[in-house]
């Protein structure tokens, strides 16, 4: 069977060699690579023309628009019954689309997750990787939801669930699991397509995609529960901390570190691994910015998913349907 490779793009520029070579590298080569180019005002474009000297490569154009759009495009334009999806800023592991593909290509699936992991270039990276991000270990194969940076799926389930939704510019990859969920029930889960990216590099671009992402969550309702137990931790239970601080002193710190223990204990284990061999002042450093991070992370949510929902209950009658964009 057929396997298209599609990706979406957007002022790249050089860093679009990583995944290219990448996908050089992999054990199988996909048949073909479609990219679908979001309206770059940079060389992307000619990196990517470039490379088709080298790749099965067709580029797309959809100026201005979303990711949505983009991936719809791209798969639209595929011929490929199997359909690879990736980003761009990600490098992929060489065995990556070989063992991805294989249940769709053996066995009667529908849909394959990949797996992801963090690639730091920095010591901060390697701390916000551990924090944000799961382990293996972490997560449940039958329940997870994959991001559209490493899964594979039938172009006939794409088109039964109406594709990626373009009214949503983020979290739109896990309505799209959700949707392929609800009719074909859990996923196959591919541990070893493995596709690395950058943790963000600093406090700043961090709190900004969280806010992305809790806006989003607004948007498409996704995790209302997670939401409000957030906002009770925040707003109920710490001030109540708080005043037993100012009470009662050691009762209160008690349950402070008790309660930040518990926050930060899965992210303190992945970063304990993670740190090995760190010499044990700079150890240390890092195990005081998960908290810190925990924290900008958290007040990025809790401002991004209000906002999101506000957008939702103004448009519940008229999200926009998807529309013609590709050129």
């Amino acid at each position: 069977m057929k396997v298209s490779l599609i990706a979406t793009v957007k002022n790249e520029g050089e860093n679009l060699r990583n995944l290219l070579d990448s996908i050089l590298d992999q054990t199988l080569l996909p048949d073909e690579v479609v990219i679908c180019d979001g309206g770059s005002t940079d060389n992307t474009c000619a990196i990517l023309e470039e490379y088709q000297q080298w790749l099965p490569l067709r580029i797309v154009v959809a100026p201005e628009s979303n990711i949505s759009q983009g991936r719809n495009c791209a798969i639209a334009a595929a011929s490929g019954p199997i359909i690879a999806v990736t980003d761009a800023g990600v490098v992929l592991s060489p065995r990556w689309l070989e063992n991805l593909v294989l249940p769709l290509q053996s066995r009667d699936e529908q849909v394959v997750a990949g797996w992801f992991e963090a690639d730091p270039y920095t010591d901060f990276e390697v701390i916000m990787g551990a924090t944000v991000l799961p382990s293996r270990e972490d997560i449940n194969p039958n329940t997870f939801l994959p991001s559209s940076r490493s899964v594979a799926f039938l172009k006939s389930a794409w088109d039964a669930v109406d594709g990626y939704p373009e009214w949503l510019d983020y979290g739109e990859d896990i309505v799209f699991d959700k949707a392929l969920r609800q009719r074909y029930g859990p996923f196959v889960f591919s541990d070893r397509s493995i596709a690395y990216f950058r943790p963000r590099g600093n406090l700043r671009s961090f709190f900004r995609q969280y806010y992305n992402y809790a806006n989003g969550d607004g948007k498409a309702n996704l995790w209302p529960l997670r939401h409000m137990i957030r906002y009770a931790t925040y707003l109920v239970a710490l001030p109540l901390i708080i005043r037993l601080i100012w009470r009662e002193k050691w009762l209160g710190w008690v349950l402070l570190v008790f309660g930040v223990g518990t926050y930060t204990r899965h992210p303190a284990k992945r970063l304990w691994e993670d740190t090995w061999g760190w010499r044990p002042p700079a150890r240390a450093r890092a195990f005081g910015h998960i908290p810190i991070i925990r924290l900008v992370g958290d007040t990025a949510k809790m401002i991004g998913y209000p906002i999101g929902l506000i957008w939702r209950l103004r448009n519940r009658q008229s999200i926009p349907k998807q529309s013609d964009v590709c050129n």
